[in-house]
């Protein structure tokens, strides 16, 4: 898969994480909204200042931007990983697990 298509799937993601809509993190950077949508969807590729605006954005070290390894992995093998981390897990951190899955879309 283009890497420009998993940043943007990695920024998507933590922009919902964060509850933010395209329009409100890309007022917090001064861009377009519809800039940021296509940054999103693969279609831009971003400047090195830009990546430093938007990991600023969304209170992430630059290079948590690039954490996405696990996009590449088979269903079956996410499928295990989320299973050994929930069996793993205390109740507490259940309940955290729970309230990111449980991520409005936005």
């Amino acid at each position: 898969m283009d890497e420009r298509v998993l940043l943007g799937r990695r920024i998507k993601e933590l922009r919902r994480a964060r509850g933010l809509s395209q329009e409100q993190l890309a007022e917090r950077m001064g861009i377009n909204a519809k800039y940021l949508s296509s940054i999103e969807r693969g279609r831009e590729n971003p400047t090195l200042d830009l990546l430093l605006k938007l990991a600023k954005s969304l209170r992430v070290e630059t290079a948590g931007l690039f954490n996405y390894s696990w996009q590449r992995l088979p269903e079956a093998e996410l499928r295990r990983r989320l299973r050994a981390l929930t069996d793993a897990a205390d109740p507490a951190k259940l309940r955290e697990l729970l309230a990111l899955l449980a991520l409005p879309d936005g």
